[in-house]
């Protein structure tokens, strides 16, 4: 990565983006419904959890008194909004192929609406700033592993080998570039915002603590639910580490060992989010995404009328 990705500063925008999902398969990637499956998670954990992810940052924008980190954080809140509402369309579109999700969904809503709301669950006796402050560095250890997946599936010609369809490989490229773009910006506010020195390190580590089993739970539980919810498979197939695995070789999932070496860097006193992916593999993404191109091309006219 070069020394201008690292120091030079970036400007965040959302992109109104769209797609149509009508002749997308329910088995997007041909023959591999584990795969499949896996990658769907996104859309089961995405909806909520982005739509929490701004609420979150509204709540904490009056502590930010940098303007440029400011102008970021509204950027990322665009960007994450807008993702939100394109994973929730993926939903419609598997409900529209009789797999019916809501039963999930469902527990995913309440973790982040009752669990990690506004007040802290089952009246806990925690400050309100120090809950604030614990739920920004969830956000934060939740980028990383975002930005890593990012730069995962700009790089995942298994995908591309594997004849997955074109507009799903675009909505999760076009997402991933853009969780790269924004990258640094979640463990910016957090640092912002986190208190001094010590116990802001401290808290940073143990939002990551938590972050990271709930994930892989979530995760397993999900794809689980899918596979076993799937019209097409009709209960023939259970999700196994085995056939996890089988995908990970073939190129159609990132590999434990990827997602894993993630989180000692973020233990690292001096980490920070920059040296995560490539901007430049991401903004060369963006310029060829037929989504972002159509999205740019609508704000082009919109601005001659």
């Amino acid at each position: 990565m070069s020394t201008e990705e690292q120091t030079g500063h970036y400007s965040i925008t959302p992109r109104r983006v769209s797609f149509d999902w009508d002749g997308t398969p329910l088995h997007w990637i041909p023959d591999e419904p584990v795969a499949t499956h896996v990658i769907n998670v996104l859309h089961l954990l995405l909806p909520a959890g982005e739509r929490w992810f701004v609420k979150v940052f509204k709540e904490a924008l009056p502590m930010v008194s940098d303007p440029v980190l400011l102008k970021d954080v509204k950027g990322f809140m665009g960007q994450e909004a807008t993702h939100s509402v394109q994973h929730s369309h993926v939903l419609d579109h598997l409900a529209a192929q009789r797999l019916a999700t809501e039963d999930f969904t469902r527990h995913v809503d309440f973790l982040f609406e009752k669990l990690l709301g506004e007040t802290p669950p089952f009246n806990a006796p925690v400050p309100p700033g120090e809950w604030l402050r614990f739920r920004l560095s969830i956000i934060a250890a939740i980028e990383q592993f975002t930005a890593v997946l990012g730069d995962w599936v700009l790089r995942a010609e298994g995908l591309d080998r594997a004849g997955a369809d074109e507009i799903m490989l675009d909505l999760l490229r076009w997402h991933g570039a853009e969780e790269v773009e924004h990258r640094a910006v979640a463990f910016d506010m957090y640092q912002h915002c986190g208190g001094s020195r010590l116990p802001r390190y401290a808290r940073r580590i143990e939002g990551m603590v938590v972050t990271t089993p709930v994930l892989l739970w979530l995760w397993a539980w999900g794809t689980a639910y899918l596979i076993r919810h799937d019209p097409e498979l009709a209960g023939r197939l259970r999700y196994s580490l085995g056939e996890h695995n089988r995908a990970v070789a073939k190129g159609l999932l990132p590999t434990w060992r990827e997602l894993g070496a993630a989180i000692p860097r973020y233990f690292r006193r001096s980490y920070h989010p920059s040296q995560e992916g490539s901007l430049r593999r991401a903004v060369d993404y963006l310029a060829t995404s037929p989504a972002a191109r159509a999205a740019a091309g609508a704000v082009g006219r919109a601005a001659l009328s």
